[in-house]
């Protein structure tokens, strides 16, 4: 496969390693993008194991909570400026509190919101509002209680980030803390159990790459290894991290919630545009070509 300079740029965006790195690791993994952040990292080479793209698309995350239900909807638009349009956020938080009440995408796009279906509204809006959008997503998490956080809140339940946690006690404000936490260091998973089998079987084998790279006896790496991937899975689960809020910077998320008499049994967290990578434009070269016709 034809290696691109697009293709070597995307990665070294993605990965922080050197252009020449990046493209032999690309030439090594035949072009594939996650296999060669995957090589580079075995390599030691690449700073950070992000396989996302940019997150460009622009929009609004509202979450609604009833009970012992939350549910979050992600609805994008073409620019931020929509985002702060009172009627595009009005229309974002009736989406949301009809979602308490679908089973799934479809659902939501063909429930009732007065007298249209949520599609022939979203239609009309892009007609009158004048930009493209879309109901792109949605989530919901079930507790005995379920707390909500929102980052960047532009009105009461819209924002950038849709965070909702489940848990069982009465302290909703430190729930919500946690709601912040997970805003701000997006856990992968609850727990070491919540983690997927393959999720954890790739790390793995990533990191006996880099470990025998070393040069280390078998015996050695294996003994290696075990620290590495403990050290790993409190790092992306949520109730081993160093809950954000805690005075001495070292309690868990787990420990915190333990002291204040709350057990987290569930989360989810939605940022707008997260994974959708927008085409970036040069304005010079837009303007140029609007001169030449």
């Amino acid at each position: 496969m034809a290696i691109t300079a697009s293709m070597v740029k995307e990665l070294r965006d993605s990965t922080g390693a050197g252009m020449m790195d990046a493209k032999k690791a690309l030439t090594e993994t035949d072009g594939d993008m996650d296999a060669a952040v995957d090589w580079l990292r075995t390599k030691g080479l690449a700073k950070a194991a992000k396989k996302s793209g940019r997150t460009a698309a622009e929009g609004l995350v509202g979450v609604a909570v009833a009970g012992g239900k939350g549910v979050a909807v992600e609805v994008n638009s073409e620019t931020d400026f929509v985002g702060k349009n009172a009627e595009f956020q009005e229309m974002v938080s009736g989406v949301a509190k009809l979602a308490l009440d679908a089973s799934d995408l479809d659902g939501l796009l063909a429930s009732d919101m007065g007298g249209k279906t949520v599609q022939a509204v979203l239609t009309e809006k892009i007609a009158t509002i004048g930009e493209n959008m879309s109901v792109r997503r949605m989530a919901s998490v079930e507790g005995q209680s379920v707390a909500s956080y929102v980052h960047n809140a532009v009105a009461p339940g819209l924002g950038k980030i849709g965070v909702l946690v489940a848990f069982n006690g009465d302290d909703v404000e430190f729930a919500r803390g946690v709601g912040m936490h997970i805003a701000a260091i997006n856990p992968a998973a609850l727990s070491e159990d919540d983690v997927e089998p393959a999720v954890v079987e790739k790390e793995k084998s990533i990191q006996m790459d880099i470990a025998r790279e070393s040069g280390k006896p078998e015996a050695v790496i294996e003994k290696m290894i075990i620290g590495r991937m403990k050290k790993w899975l409190s790092e992306i689960t949520l109730l081993n991290q160093a809950y954000v809020k805690s005075e001495d910077g070292k309690t868990s998320v787990g420990d915190a919630a333990k002291a204040a008499g709350v057990e987290i049994t569930g989360f989810i967290r939605i940022e707008v545009g997260e994974g959708i990578e927008k085409k970036e434009e040069n304005f010079a070269e837009e303007v140029a070509k609007a001169v030449q016709g």
